[in-house]
């Protein structure tokens, strides 16, 4: 068992224990984000009986929990409602640069950014997901048409997520100069840009290895259900 693994290897947690200890809602050693900011779960690399059981309670009986890029799979008895092969690219020499149409979004942008999703569908994104970080986006006739902006935050690295373009304004390049541009603000602190993607989603991981992004590993991201309760323990009456 290796007493220390690569951020990379368990990046919710190094978020939630590291950049975004803010964030952190804890039971136990079980961190996870406020559900309004992310779904995503904080386990450590080998959670116990005990773990699991901090999960179920912090959850509730019946509730779905997102766990993102842990390869530990849930207890016997957790439905799994959701699993997606993925895989986790990181910079390889990336041309991280500036762009000059990018405007930094806000929190008065979210209902714009959220419309923008649910229609492109890039992945997680909720109305505080905006606070994990910086949001770039390019706006055409005042309409937001593309988004990328930051969201994991393990030691040393950072997350670059959410990456869109309204389907009107796809094959312009819009989404690798946002992916660029906010490459350029993670590495002018000092961290280290990576991003997933499904495995799936082959014209994606084309265009981040044209970036400079290589494959670090492949992923799974999980969605679980906490079981209820046991029925069997209801009394008749």
């Amino acid at each position: 068992m290796n007493a220390v693994s690569h951020p990379l290897d368990n990046p919710a947690y190094s978020s939630l224990t590291g950049p975004h200890a803010h964030f952190a809602e804890r039971r136990g050693r079980l961190l996870r984000y406020p559900p309004e900011v992310s779904p995503w779960l904080g386990l450590p690399d080998e959670p116990d009986d005990e773990d699991w059981a901090d999960v179920a309670a912090l959850t509730g009986p019946g509730n779905t929990v997102g766990l993102a890029a842990l390869e530990v799979p849930p207890p016997e008895g957790w439905e799994i409602t959701f699993s997606i092969g993925g895989v986790q690219m990181i910079d390889d020499g990336v041309a991280a640069a500036p762009d000059e149409e990018a405007v930094r979004l806000g929190t008065e942008d979210v209902p714009e950014m959220l419309d923008l999703v649910a229609r492109a569908q890039p992945g997680p994104f909720l109305p505080r997901t905006i606070e994990m970080g910086t949001y770039l986006g390019i706006r055409r006739g005042g309409a937001l048409v593309a988004m990328a902006g930051e969201r994991l935050r393990p030691v040393g690295h950072t997350e670059i997520s959410a990456v869109c373009t309204d389907a009107a304004h796809r094959g312009q390049g819009l989404a690798g100069r946002l992916v660029l541009a906010v490459a350029h603000g993670i590495r002018e602190r000092g961290d280290i840009p990576f991003l997933h993607t499904a495995a799936r989603n082959t014209n994606a991981i084309r265009l981040y290895e044209s970036l400079g992004f290589r494959l670090r590993r492949k992923v799974t991201f999980l969605e679980a259900r906490v079981p209820l309760p046991d029925a069997g323990r209801v009394s008749a009456g």
